[in-house]
């Protein structure tokens, strides 16, 4: 298992990380809808929906896996 500086495992920091940029990417994605409903360009409001869509699920997916690394040598100093 490699770590990084952090103790944590590199499979948690990479979870870590997409999470969070899938969710502040999520947020970002709402002012882009409005944008493009404010143009008048529903077509392309519906594009950014579904983006948002596509990087929330992924976040979830995200929360799922480090649920399951929770508490396994895996997750990090907490765990041992």
């Amino acid at each position: 298992m490699a770590t990084g500086e952090t103790g944590f495992s590199d499979v948690v920091y990479d979870l870590i990380s997409v999470q969070y940029h899938a969710l502040k990417a999520g947020h970002d994605y709402g002012q882009y809808v409005r944008d493009a409903e404010n143009a008048g360009k529903q077509e392309i409001a519906d594009f950014f929906r579904k983006v948002m869509e596509e990087d929330s699920r992924r976040a979830a997916q995200c929360h799922k896996y480090l649920a399951q690394l929770s508490g396994t040598e895996d997750a990090g100093p907490a765990a041992q």
